[in-house]
C-alpha cells in the first residue's frame, strides 16, 4: 500500500476496523472509505456492488461482521449464519469485479475445531467438529477462508485471511449478554464493586483458557500482513499466551479493586475447552505483539470508566 492508495475498511466503527482506521492514520494514509450500515447495507448485493463500482477501492479491510459472545452466537443462529455469509460474500464478490488490488479478511479463532490439539496451527482447519454454540459465526467465517482462496484459485484475486485470537480494546462493547468475555467480565465486576457486591457469578466452571489479543496489536499486524503477505490460506493472529477464565476474572477484580468473591454458575455452558493460537507462521515473518495483556485490561478499564462517567 502507498499514501494515495484508496482503501475501503468495513466495519470502519466496529473494534477492529475503528483500529486498523487509527493505524493507518497514524501512518499517514488519507484515502480512506468507511460506510456505517446506515449508509451501507453490506447484505444487500446490489448496494454494494453499486458503491464499488462508483468508488473503486484499491485495498479492501473485510471487517465488518455480526459478532458477540455465547448468549449471542447461541440465541441468534440464523442471523449470524445468513448475515455473515451475506456480507463477506458481498464484498468479495463486488473486489473481484470491480479489479481490487487486495483484499483482507478478517476470521476468529472459533473457525477451528473444538477438540483440536493446542496450540492451533492454521492446517487444524476443518479436521475435527466445532464447538455448538459459535458454530453457525464459525461456518460463516470457514466459508469467508475458502472464498478467498476460490477466487485467489478461479481469478488470480489477491485475498488473504487473517485468524485473529480473542480481542478487547477500544470501541468494544460491554453489554452483560452479547458482549465477549472479557469486556462483560469488566463490566460485571465493576458494577459489583459500585453496588459493593458480596460476590460475582461467572458462567461455568471457570476452567477454559482463552488468549486475548489488545484490538490495537491486530491493527498493527493486519497493515503489515497486507504489505507483506500474498499466500493462500490463513495466518494466526495471537499472542501465544492464555489464562483460564477464572484467572482472568481474578486478574480484572485486581485491577477494578473489586474484593468479593469469585462464584461459578455450572449450569451455563463453558463452550471450547482451550483456544491458543500458534503463532510461529507470523513470527517466522518478524511479528508480534507487543501489549501485555494486564496493560492492555488497564488501559481498556480506564476508558471504560471514562465512558460511564460522560454516560451517566
Amino acid at each position: 500500500m502507498n499514501k494515495q492508495n484508496k482503501i475501503y475498511i468495513a466495519g470502519h466503527r466496529g473494534m477492529v476496523g475503528s483500529a486498523i482506521k487509527r493505524r493507518l492514520e497514524a501512518d499517514g494514509f488519507e484515502n480512506l472509505i468507511g460506510k456505517t450500515s446506515e449508509e451501507l447495507d453490506l447484505r444487500n448485493q446490489a448496494a454494494v456492488h453499486d458503491f464499488f463500482e462508483k468508488e473503486k477501492p484499491d485495498f479492501v479491510f473485510l471487517a465488518a461482521a455480526r459478532v458477540g459472545g455465547i448468549y449471542a452466537n447461541d440465541t441468534y443462529r440464523a442471523d449470524f449464519l445468513y448475515e455473515n455469509l451475506m456480507i463477506q460474500s458481498n464484498i468479495m464478490h463486488a473486489a473481484w469485479k470491480s479489479e481490487v488490488k487486495k483484499l483482507m479478511f478478517l476470521g476468529s479463532s472459533c473457525i477451528y475445531p473444538k477438540m483440536a490439539p493446542q496450540p492451533l496451527k492454521e492446517d487444524y482447519l476443518l479436521t475435527g467438529l466445532l464447538e455448538h454454540t459459535n458454530e453457525p459465526y464459525a461456518i460463516a467465517k470457514i466459508a469467508g477462508i475458502k472464498l478467498c482462496d476460490a477466487f485467489r484459485a478461479q481469478y488470480g484475486c489477491n485475498f488473504i485471511s487473517v485468524m485473529p485470537t480473542n480481542l478487547y480494546g477500544p470501541n468494544d462493547h460491554y453489554d452483560p449478554k452479547n458482549s465477549h468475555v472479557l469486556p462483560a467480565l469488566i463490566r460485571k465486576i465493576h458494577e459489583a464493586k459500585l453496588n459493593q457486591e458480596s460476590f460475582v457469578t461467572i458462567w461455568g466452571t471457570g476452567e477454559p483458557k482463552r488468549e486475548f489479543l489488545h484490538v490495537n496489536d491486530l491493527s498493527e499486524a493486519c497493515v503489515f500482513l497486507m504489505n507483506h503477505y500474498n499466500e493462500p490460506g490463513l495466518v494466526n493472529v495471537g499472542t501465544g499466551v492464555d489464562l483460564s477464565i477464572l484467572e482472568l476474572a481474578e486478574m480484572i477484580s485486581r485491577i477494578v479493586g473489586y474484593t468479593g468473591a469469585i462464584r461459578r454458575d455450572l449450569t451455563k455452558p463453558d463452550g471450547t475447552p482451550r483456544k491458543l493460537m500458534d503463532i510461529s507462521k507470523l513470527k517466522s515473518m518478524g511479528w508480534q505483539a507487543k501489549i501485555g495483556l494486564e496493560e492492555g485490561i488497564r488501559s481498556v478499564y480506564g476508558e471504560y470508566q471514562k465512558k460511564m462517567t460522560v454516560g451517566s
